[in-house]
């Protein structure tokens, strides 16, 4: 059984059509037919089954392809870890973090990495499913909330607990008090990003076990929108703390959400089962130093 082989057979269940994995992998149709056909004889078992011009995977099939994945995971890491021997920059490294984290954990945290390590090339992909593409493979780190439930395929490393709060115009009634219940909400007008955003989940799943609604919320998608219409005092907003603090607004105060007070764990997320380079490594400690220091400078303002 040869590697190539394994590649071909892979190449074939991606598109379940011969002559369109053969295009892909620039080579001939009778040639791949011919590699499967000595994979199966070696085998002894069917890997497809033909019925008239489409194919399917047979139980064996199944199986190769599983363990398939699994070879070439495997290589995969021995080719970063070699590669990875000798220096940090001239790499690359793939984050995924919840949709607007970037305003808080990346914007200045990336330009500082950047300037210390020029040649290695970092992207940063905001998603709502951070945990599923790291699981996947997709991506080498993640920033995202903490999993309810342990999985042995990721290994977590926990960064801060973050609360939220009421973000509204300094001459607000509201601000004056710095806290109010939480079921106060819903007497507010607010404006908030949409219901597929992490900090919108989290809100709305707070008023759900408050029996609470929030009516009519003016929508947007970005966080700059959202602290325009704050300051201009068209509606208040619910934001990380941290968030609201690192942007030292000055026209924006911070009041506490009393009863229950939302909040979340943020973490860092990768696979155990992947190779971890120095970049990586040396990210995830770049990253936990600022977040420490964001940590100290709110502590420090709400004193």
């Amino acid at each position: 059984m040869e590697l190539r082989q394994l590649q071909y057979f892979a190449a074939i269940c991606k598109e379940m059509h011969f002559s369109k994995a053969a295009e892909n992998l620039c080579t001939t149709q009778s040639n791949l037919s011919q590699q499967i056909k000595f994979l199966e004889n070696e085998l002894g078992l069917p890997l497809f089954d033909r019925i008239g011009r489409r194919i399917a995977l047979t139980d064996a099939g199944q199986i190769l392809l599983e363990q398939s994945k699994l070879i070439f995971e495997r290589i995969d890491y021995i080719h970063r870890a070699i590669s990875d021997l000798n220096e940090v920059d001239g790499g690359k490294l793939d984050i995924g973090i919840l949709p607007g984290d970037g305003d808080l954990l990346f914007d200045a945290l990336l330009i500082d990495f950047h300037r210390s390590h020029p040649k290695l090339s970092i992207k940063v992909t905001e998603s709502t499913a951070v945990y599923e593409q790291v699981v996947d493979g997709i991506r080498d780190l993640g920033v995202t909330t903490t999993p309810d439930k342990p999985d042995d395929r990721i290994a977590v490393i926990p960064l801060f607990h973050e609360e939220f709060v009421l973000a509204v115009r300094s001459d607000h009634p509201a601000a004056k008090v710095k806290a109010i219940p939480f079921e106060q909400l819903q007497n507010m007008k607010l404006v908030m990003f949409d219901r597929e955003h992490q900090i919108s989940k989290v809100i709305y799943a707070y008023c759900q076990k408050k029996g609470i609604s929030i009516d009519n919320p003016i929508v947007t998608s970005t966080l700059s929108t959202l602290l325009s219409l704050v300051e201009q005092g068209v509606g208040a907003c619910i934001l990380p703390r941290l968030l609201v603090d690192n942007l030292n607004r000055e026209n924006i105060s911070t009041v506490t959400l009393l009863n229950p007070t939302p909040s979340q764990d943020i973490c860092i997320i990768y696979h155990a089962d992947r190779f971890m380079g120095k970049a990586a490594k040396l990210f995830i400690e770049v990253l936990q130093s600022y977040i420490q220091r964001v940590i100290e400078n709110s502590n420090r303002s709400l004193g």
